[in-house]
């Protein structure tokens, strides 16, 4: 049997101009029932992305989502739950997606078209970005396309894709067309292709889909794009030798830990281990009710000490509460002996990384005080990278602390893979290569420069800076200041390039990969971002201003933000999208770091 309600064709058309990515899907559904039916229209997009545009188009008529303040739209959000409709359009559905859901009832033999339209900054990780497809039509589909155009100036220095459903059949389906600066991927099955079954309508396009690519460099002061009054600055420095590393572990043994989580941690504990560099020391802190320091003083990480410390892992167990205050004072507390009796690298960087699942509930309870106490006792010394176990920890709490002591934090899923997830971060920051670095322009030739000081950068990540050009600005001359090491001796590093406006806009005159004043939303787009990170560690009157910039800027530009919302009227109803953040609870949206493209479209029919 058939589905009533038919996708007869489903694009999904993605541009991707110098890491900014710009996707626009269009679904298309007919009602082959000969009695009203329910459509229903279902997408999956990074947490890291904007929705910029909805319209759904039913019987020649468009009704489009209307981007307002969230204030604004509380009345008829309010209203929608009143009557108990499903006001939420958007809730999360993973670790790095968010699902956009609309459903409208469609008359016998009637057509509808929905269109969404997102944006996102590709975020460079481990070397690579990565674009996250995830196919789910549920049906199989006549006219069924993924088309992706790549544009990068710098030119493409490597390509490639990766599938869980592609089998040699739907291989044939795939095509790839690359040359230096330009990569088409095209997707496009037929529906005998598609189907999994001979004879019967089930569909093999259920899984990932993932494109990655990365960008050539030139041994400069990164690369300057412009357009129209607008630029944009890279910075990703290669074969760069990275700084000794001085690593407190801490870890909540707490009872919550029990079972499951407690011997993922272990696995990826002991993986982590083995992956520290020679020349780096490491301690570990275990912490329950109590708070246990594994050595006197941090290790080594000689081949020697590594085993010892996997063998300590190996002992650790899960029971009692969770005192995390005193635990982040003893890992401080330890790296300031060492530091003192200089027993550590002289030009070394020094991290803990904190792991919870839970809240405080022994020793200092009060997450006001914690924050405070760990800030005060730190004076921002080293950096504090905050990871929180499942749904039970307080995201808020450990991201502002992060944010106050130079990290960033970062949720763990309680799924299958967590140990993999705990080694993908750890291996994020396992190479700081730069510090203190500072991106520099002449005050007269830019204006309104997103954050241009650093205090760490990474090997495989990428710094980026954007910003508007002052009037009658001919060149751009741009400065990098950074310290690197190199055989344990700091080095001061200074680049310096000079950038010709009219050359650089020549670069971008191939209208077919440009979506409009594309680095004037991207540099929007950051500043959105780093004003919201900001704001996640602000309080009263500056958090206040802080969110008020992000209000503007998002209702300037049609951005669905956690600031912002998209009311979607219907012929029968409006309902309203919101995008709260990773803080919020678990059903809803959530806002992560993920620099990941990824949709899931469904069609569903369901009886009145």
């Amino acid at each position: 049997m058939g589905n009533a309600i038919e996708i007869y064709s489903l694009h999904v058309d993605c541009k991707v101009t110098s890491r900014y990515a710009h996707t626009v899907i269009t679904s298309r559904v007919v009602n082959r029932a000969n009695e009203s039916k329910e459509a229903l229209f279902e997408v999956e997009l990074p947490k890291s992305a904007f929705i910029t545009n909805f319209s759904m188009t039913i019987d020649g008529e468009t009704y489009p989502g209307i981007i307002k303040e969230k204030k604004s739209a509380q009345d008829q959000y309010d209203a929608a739950v009143s009557r108990g409709q499903s006001a939420g359009l958007v809730k999360s559905t993973g670790r790095k997606l968010e699902q956009f859901r609309v459903s409208v009832s469609v008359a016998a033999a009637a057509k509808v078209n929905f269109e969404l339209t997102y944006e996102e900054l590709l975020k460079r990780k481990l070397g690579k970005y990565e674009l996250l497809i995830k196919v789910k039509p549920k049906q199989l589909v006549k006219h069924f396309q993924i088309d992706t155009h790549i544009f990068e100036p710098q030119g493409i220095s490597a390509l490639e894709t990766e599938s869980t459903f592609i089998t040699n059949e739907l291989n044939n389906a795939l095509t790839k067309v690359q040359n230096e600066t330009k990569a088409h991927i095209s997707f496009k099955p037929t529906i005998d292709q598609q189907r999994k079954t001979p004879g019967l309508d089930d569909t093999l396009l259920d899984g990932d889909f993932l494109i990655r690519y990365d960008v050539k460099r030139s041994e400069t002061a990164g690369d300057i794009q412009i357009v129209n009054g607008y630029f944009v600055h890279y910075f990703a420095p290669s074969q760069m030798p990275a700084f000794p590393k001085n690593v407190v572990f801490v870890i909540d043994t707490s009872g919550s830990m029990g079972g499951k989580k407690i011997r993922q941690t272990k696995e990826a504990m002991k993986k982590i281990l083995e992956d520290l560099n020679p020349e780096d020391y490491f301690s570990l802190v275990l912490f329950s009710g109590t708070v246990r320091l594994w050595t006197s003083s941090l290790l080594q990480a000689t081949e020697e000490n590594v085993e010892r410390a996997k063998r300590h892992v190996e002992t650790i167990s899960a029971g009692g509460t969770t005192d995390i205050n005193g635990a982040l004072q003893k890992a401080i507390h330890s790296l300031d002996k060492d530091t003192t009796a200089e027993l550590l690298p002289d030009q070394s960087i020094s991290m803990i990384i904190l792991l919870t699942d839970g809240q405080p509930t022994t020793g200092e309870t009060s997450i006001d005080r914690i924050q405070r106490n760990i800030r005060e006792a730190n004076e921002g010394k080293y950096f504090l990278y905050c990871l929180g176990f499942g749904f039970d920890v307080s995201y808020t709490f450990l991201e502002k602390m992060a944010l106050e002591n130079g990290g960033v934090a970062r949720r763990i899923y309680e799924d299958s893979d967590a140990a993999l997830q705990l080694q993908g971060f750890y291996q994020e920051v396992a190479m700081p290569i730069l510090k203190e670095i500072e991106m520099k322009y002449p005050d007269n030739a830019v204006l309104e420069v997103t954050q241009n000081n650093f205090k760490l950068l990474f090997d495989g990540s990428e710094i980026v800076v954007a910003g508007k050009l002052g009037n009658d600005v001919d060149d751009l001359p741009v400065e990098i200041k950074a310290k690197g090491v190199s055989k344990l001796l700091l080095f001061e590093l200074t680049l310096k390039e000079e950038a010709n406006i009219r050359e650089k806009e020549q670069v971008f005159q191939h209208q077919k990969y440009i979506f409009g004043n594309f680095i004037e939303r991207l540099w929007a787009y950051l500043t959105i971002q780093q004003l919201l990170e900001k704001s996640a560690s602000a309080d009263g009157e500056q958090r206040e201003n802080l969110e008020a910039q992000v209000l503007n800027i998002s209702l300037k530009f049609g951005f669905v933000t956690p600031l912002t919302s998209m009311v979607v009227t219907k012929p029968d109803a409006q309902e309203v999208a919101n995008k709260p953040t990773e803080a919020g609870k678990s059903e809803q949206i959530r806002l992560s770091h993920a620099g990941h493209m990824t949709w899931e479209l469904y069609a569903g029919s369901l009886s009145q």
